[in-house]
């Protein structure tokens, strides 16, 4: 069972009574005798960023259309963003929230301190380590965070992509939030979105993410897993004396760091294996784009395919009875998705495409309707993956035949002695 320990467990807590007790008076002496570092001011703004506009990946932009997307300008609790003759601007009074980041379909607004696949890492590590992972805001933590506490200018600034990947792989996510903080927040539209983006994430995934509501209740613990690779690791290393090498807790977390890694080649990977699929660039030679929601998605779906029959996916599909080939909806895609061949034939590439509805605004012929596609096209094949998977089932086949010449060769001595056994006779 996961709750049973064993004597390795009994041995780290023996280690951590010893600790306690092993010097009575605890740090008195260092403190009376040199000074202590003292702790850094709680600083909100180190986790506040102003966000950019990218009116190149902007649909609204692209299309001309304002009823195309409004979700940046609905979202924004200040009215701080403007999008006018192509361009996007950020005025000064921007809360720095987030919101309008997360809410962006195609990444044209964006944080680069606060990126969807940044916000995954830090949240990845901190689930990793601890029985609880606790998500939180500037406002409602008012400290510096603890290992286990990650903290964002919002709740709300964090995609539905980032829940849904994290829930995935993760059980153990929480957000903290006292009672009411939210109705004393000038963030007044940040409540609605974090409800919208982590419902749908549960939605996808048939998990929850848990609510705190009292600081006193929050857990601190590390995970077990996490204490006995810190314990293994200490008493592998605890005859060398670099910090960087003997420190337990660095070494744990060097291998939460390896994860992170081979997350980041996965995600670089599918990159490169949907590019040699469909291709880096479209016939127009403008160059396809992946927004990093899309790819912590596919990647996902990569590790878990049975969750993308839970996704409702949409794209553009042509009526190539009402198609001109003018080319309009292709210069419209913000994330050069669509592609019009000589031969006069439409496409699109699902896993690029957000369904952002730009393409279906620009045509004037009404050719164009989003509709449902089918989820196992965001099942990226993964190389890798397949490669393993082919080597492990050709070692079972390896077994499977050495077993049974190891069984034909005893049958076969087995005869030979009962043969020799009825001669004596």
């Amino acid at each position: 069972m996961a709750n049973e320990r064993d004597f390795l467990d009994e041995i780290i807590e023996i280690q951590k009574d010893w600790k306690a007790v092993s010097n009575p008076l605890g740090n008195l002496a260092t403190a009376l005798t040199t000074e202590a570092e003292p702790e850094k001011p709680w600083d909100p703004s180190q986790f506040k960023f102003t966000a950019r506009g990218n009116a190149s990946s902007c649909s609204r932009c692209s299309s001309k259309d304002p009823k195309v997307c409004s979700a940046c300008l609905d979202v924004c609790p200040v009215g701080a963003i403007t999008i006018k003759d192509g361009t996007i601007k950020v005025a000064s009074n921007c809360r720095k929230c987030g919101l309008c980041v997360s809410v962006c379909p195609t990444d044209a607004m964006t944080d680069g301190h606060n990126t969807p696949r940044k916000m995954y890492d830090r949240i990845v590590k901190a689930a990793a380590s601890h029985e609880t992972c606790y998500v939180t805001c500037t406002r409602a933590l008012g400290r510096n965070p603890l290992d286990n506490e990650v903290v964002f200018p919002c709740v709300g600034c964090i995609p539905t992509a980032v829940w849904f990947s994290v829930l995935s792989d993760y059980r153990n996510v929480s957000v903290y939030l006292p009672l009411g903080i939210c109705d004393r927040c000038r963030t007044k539209t940040g409540e609605g979105v974090y409800v919208d983006q982590i419902a749908r994430a549960e939605e996808l995934t048939t998990r929850s993410v848990g609510l705190e509501c009292d600081e006193g209740q929050m857990s601190r613990k590390k995970k077990r897993s996490f204490e006995r690779r810190e314990f293994m690791e200490s008493l592998v290393r605890s005859g060398q004396q670099a910090l960087a090498i003997s420190n337990p807790a660095l070494a744990s977390a060097r291998a939460i760091a390896k994860r992170l890694e081979e997350h980041t080649r996965q995600i670089n990977q599918l990159q490169k294996t949907l590019e040699q699929a469909c291709g880096s660039t479209t016939n127009q030679h403008k160059r396809r784009l992946l927004t990093q929601k899309r790819s912590l998605e596919l990647s996902t779906f990569q590790s878990h395919p049975r969750l993308a029959e839970r996704v409702k996916v949409k794209a553009p599909v042509c009526d190539s009875s009402r198609c001109t080939m003018c080319g309009e909806c292709a210069k419209a895609c913000p994330t050069h998705t669509i592609e019009l061949d000589d031969a006069g034939r439409f496409s699109v590439e699902p896993t690029y495409c957000v369904s952002c509805g730009a393409c279906v605004a620009v045509c004037r012929e009404k050719a164009l309707k989003l509709k449902r596609v089918d989820p196992e096209l965001l099942i990226v094949p993964d190389p890798d993956a397949e490669r393993r998977e082919e080597a492990l089932k050709r070692q079972k086949a390896d077994l499977e035949r050495l077993k049974a010449e190891g069984r034909a060769k005893l049958s076969k001595a087995a005869k030979a002695l009962e043969q020799l056994d009825q001669d004596d006779k």
